[in-house]
């Protein structure tokens, strides 16, 4: 995955807004990101330790750890400009600005 993105959602249980942040991440990966991408999907309440690594307090949480800097975004994933922004992804196609 030298030229991709490695994101890791924190949700919490099989709620509705677990799975809406489930499914609107998805879509933008599969939209804006083709497939230079992995999504690593976290349920805090079956591996709370994995939230308590990266100081996760509240749900959803989406960490970009790849490439640097890390970035995260907390709560609704919705607006996907905002989720590309945030986390300083380039939509394929874009390029570099």
């Amino acid at each position: 995955m030298a030229s991709g993105y490695l994101l890791r959602l924190f949700i919490a249980g099989h709620t509705p807004r677990s799975r809406r942040a489930i499914a609107d991440l998805r879509q933008i990966c599969q939209e804006d990101l083709g497939g230079r991408y992995a999504l690593e999907v976290i349920d805090v309440i079956e591996n709370p330790e994995a939230a308590e690594h990266e100081h996760v307090v509240a749900t959803p949480t989406l960490i970009k750890e790849l490439p640097p800097p890390v970035r995260r975004i907390i709560g609704d994933l919705s607006d996907h400009d905002q989720v590309l922004h945030s986390l300083a992804l380039i939509p394929v196609g874009r390029g570099h600005a």
